[in-house]
């Protein structure tokens, strides 16, 4: 393929934007080479600069769940649009959608809408604060809660120590609040909850963590975490920026069967606008501004554009009784697929799968945490990403990224993909 008028745009973008992007992943540092510039969508398709067309497997990291373009979410859009785009007061169309998705979600009463996952997951680790009284937070290594200073922090040198930053600009101050797990591994909970006692407000994780491929959860350690929460009163907060409205209508929650104290919500919800929620029951969510002490406000939170496309959005999902159900048998025949063509041409992987989540880990053995998806064979991830793109199948610029299923994907599309990864297979 060419890729000239990407290549131009790049060194443009390079003199005025840090990096040339708006987000890291999109410079493919991680594979190596420049990144593809995006035209147009439609579907399951990407058209770039230069008129190559490419099938998503990305979906704006998740969102377009039903394809790009979706017509009954453009067309609301429009409608909104000409109405006005911003007025920093209440609109009837934000009562619809918290309604809406209140109705969907199981053990949530309230929901506040903001701007990103970011701010839902930041605000979230507040209310949780506030409303405990306590000041730690226990997250788990490998999974991405957005980039908050609470969140950008790494491992120490034991399993009950304190974090350290791993980005300059989040002080000592921040990072000592922040406990690290390590994912699917509940007895190092247990010894940081023991190691600090009465001190952690709550635990936030993935249920399905999606930031170092996906990675499902064991049997028993989502109900585990439930039961050390309820045992020491510290609050489970679900990010579900990736999993909510993508796995089920309920979410992970629904599918697991596990009822979280705080979830937040992007992605799906905002119907691929920029949008980000929170919720939880009564008792926690009147801790807000304005009804209780807990400070948390956005000017463009509950934008009319984004409310008008999450509501098409969730309606949508809301209506097809079987839209989870195809989504979950298109990823599992990819699956099979690409398990049959790697194992054919003997290439050591491990494929994990959720739902409409899926990934392709150069591994051996299974990848349950950060530590094992990090021994993947990155050479050969980036040989099989560029291969894959140069067959006309994009995928994550990165191995530790999950790939998304969108309905709008055929079997036709699928079985493409499938010859693609065995003739990339065929090179590695």
């Amino acid at each position: 393929m060419i890729y000239q008028r990407s290549s131009a745009l790049f060194a443009a973008a390079e003199k005025v934007i840090p990096g040339g992007v708006n987000s890291p992943v999109r410079a493919f540092k991680g594979v190596g080479g420049t990144p593809i510039f995006v035209k147009a969508a439609k579907g399951a398709y990407l058209y770039d600069e230069d008129g190559n067309r490419l099938i998503d497997y990305i979906n704006s990291w998740g969102p377009m769940i039903l394809g790009h373009t979706f017509e009954p979410v453009v067309n609301a859009v429009v409608e909104k649009a000409k109405k006005g785009t911003s007025f920093g007061m209440p609109t009837e169309i934000e009562t619809k959608i918290a309604e809406l998705a209140v109705s969907m979600v199981p053990n949530i009463d309230k929901i506040r809408f903001v701007n990103s996952g970011t701010e839902a997951c930041m605000s979230a680790v507040r209310l949780a604060r506030g409303f405990t009284g306590r000041d730690k937070i226990i997250k788990f290594a490998g999974c991405y809660h957005g980039h908050s200073d609470s969140f950008l922090i790494q491992a120490g040198s034991g399993a009950s120590t304190f974090g350290t930053p791993n980005s300059p600009g989040v002080t000592q101050g921040t990072a000592k609040d922040t406990l690290l797990a390590n994912y699917n591994d509940i007895e190092n909970v247990k010894a940081l909850i023991a190691s600090n006692p009465n001190e952690i407000a709550c635990i936030i994780i993935e249920p399905v963590a999606g930031n170092m491929g996906c990675i499902p959860p064991k049997a028993g350690f989502l109900e585990a975490l439930r039961e050390l929460c309820d045992a020491n009163g510290i609050l489970l907060v679900f990010d579900e920026v990736m999993t909510g409205f993508r796995l089920a209508k309920g979410g992970a929650q629904q599918l697991f069967n596990i009822n979280a104290d705080i979830v937040c919500f992007g992605k799906v919800i905002g119907g691929g606008l920029p949008v980000g929620a929170f919720a939880a029951r009564n008792e926690i969510m009147n801790h807000l501004a304005p009804l209780g002490p807990v400070y948390q406000a956005g000017t463009l939170s509950g934008n009319p554009l984004a409310m008008a496309a999450g509501l098409a959005m969730l309606t949508e999902l809301n209506n097809d009784s079987e839209i989870f159900n195809r989504l979950a048998e298109k990823t599992e025949y990819l699956h099979k697929g690409m398990a049959k063509v790697l194992n054919d041409n003997k290439i050591t992987h491990t494929i994990n799968r959720v739902g409409s989540m899926i990934s392709v880990h150069f591994a051996e053995g299974e990848v349950t945490d950060f530590n094992s998806s990090a021994k993947g064979n990155n050479d050969t991830f980036k040989a099989f990403f560029h291969g894959m793109l140069k067959e006309g199948v994009y995928i994550a610029p990165s191995a530790f990224e999950t790939w998304f299923i969108t309905d709008a994907l055929a079997y036709e599309d699928l079985d493409f993909t499938i010859k693609a990864v065995d003739k990339v297979a065929q090179t590695l």
